[in-house]
């Protein structure tokens, strides 16, 4: 492979259509503010790089990126590529990645809005965001020990497994199909309207109006805290080991609550069984 080590690059389209190259302690940043670096490349390894300048990845395959930085500058960093692996980088970036690939993400540290749109197969592990829109229209995700702050994250995802995580959000995951979430804490209003077969499982969720307008959900050996208005016209089999301060118009199923403060029973068509245990 050629190997670029402690150089600085700040042209137009510097390494683009790059074949089989290494590139190690590099600077992309300077005042001829070039940009799209290594578009259009293909097995590329970077350690240790900064990146200042916008669109260095795009259309790229067998990419690899280790101990780097993209900052607030490197504006959409990683789009229309595949085969990627990212580990211990900083994606500070405003749309950092978009529709992309087969991504493996490990110790990273995200700030980007927007980040993630339409993504297909992407694992992340030890990851720490700030973004709002996460991951939106994305399908096959699988998220393991991942912390997010941010709005609107997982609108619209299919097919998706998110274990040990932690979640300051709004308006999660709705219209989102098909997804587990296990062992996770989710903190935000109005979590998951509109999803479909969507399971939580040993987790804890905080926040007013949850789990509205839901088909084919299920919570099992769930908490419940500050939750009122919970599962209004919802298809819902909920177990829920904690007291729910309201529960209002579950469409059809069954949920398991050690308590409910009110039940609000005013549309015809709410069917489902509530059930209070001790």
């Amino acid at each position: 492979m050629k190997v670029y080590r402690n150089e600085i690059f700040e042209e137009e389209r510097a390494l683009y259509g790059s074949r089989e190259v290494k590139v190690i302690s590099c600077c992309f940043d300077g005042p001829a503010d070039g940009e799209s670096a290594l578009k259009e490349s293909t097995d590329i390894r970077v350690a240790d790089s900064f990146f200042n300048l916008r669109y260095p990845f795009w259309h790229d395959t067998d990419l690899t990126i280790e101990g780097s930085e993209m900052t607030d500058k490197c504006r959409a960093a990683i789009w229309y590529s595949k085969d990627i692996t990212i580990n211990g980088t900083k994606l500070h970036g405003i749309k950092a990645l978009r529709e992309c690939s087969n991504v493996e993400m490990v110790n990273c540290d995200i700030v980007s809005p927007e980040f993630g749109w339409s993504v297909t197969g992407i694992s992340m592990k030890d990851c720490k965001a700030e973004s709002e829109y996460f991951m939106m229209r994305s399908k096959d995700l699988t998220f393991d020990n991942v912390k997010l702050a941010g709005k609107y994250s997982f609108q619209y995802i299919t097919n998706a497994t998110f274990t040990g995580c932690e979640f300051n959000t709004k308006d999660a995951f709705w219209h989102a199909r098909d997804v587990v979430v296990k062992d996770s804490i989710i903190n935000g209003e109005y979590l998951a309207w509109y999803c479909e077969n969507v399971t939580f499982e040993n987790c804890t969720i905080r926040g007013t109006q949850p789990l509205c307008y839901c088909r084919g959900l299920k919570l099992i050996n769930c908490r419940m805290e500050d939750a009122d208005l919970s599962f209004e016209k919802s298809d819902v089999d909920a177990q829920i080991v904690t007291s729910v301060i309201s529960i209002k118009n579950p469409r059809s199923g069954a949920i398991r609550v050690r308590s409910v403060k009110e039940i609000i029973r005013d549309d015809p068509d709410s069917k489902a069984e509530i059930i209070t245990f001790d």
